[in-house]
């Protein structure tokens, strides 16, 4: 079974940096894109930011030059480095990937994958 877990959230004050990881473990035939999204009471969810397998990456304009995505594809993790926060940067954060998996159901199959969810908070 596939699934991505996450870490790293908690409490900052505004100015602060945290580090969000993500790993996806099952049985994985390939990853492309592993990203992070986040979601403030009473909003959207919203991309914040992803990067392919080959390293391009893109971010949401309100994190470019705080954030930082990087990964490791021989494990499938991802990271979230952030920097500067702000209180406006608080919300949970998800990681998602669309994976191409193997079932012994139904062989090869592709799916979006989203993590539990890790809360950050940013202080005033």
């Amino acid at each position: 079974q596939v699934q991505l877990v996450e870490s790293g959230g908690g409490l900052v004050q505004a100015g602060g940096s945290l580090r969000l990881s993500c790993t996806a473990s099952g049985s994985i035939v390939s990853i492309n894109t592993m990203g992070w999204y986040r979601q403030a009471p009473g909003k959207q969810r919203e991309l914040v930011a992803r990067i392919t397998s080959s390293g391009n990456t893109n971010y949401a304009d309100s994190v470019k030059g705080r954030f930082t995505i990087s990964k490791e594809n021989v494990n499938y993790t991802v990271y979230l480095q952030m920097n500067s926060l702000k209180p406006e940067d608080t919300a949970v954060y998800y990681c998602h990937a669309p994976i191409q998996a193997l079932s012994p159901r139904i062989g090869s199959y592709s799916a979006d994958y989203w993590g539990q969810g890790t809360q950050v908070t940013v202080s005033s």
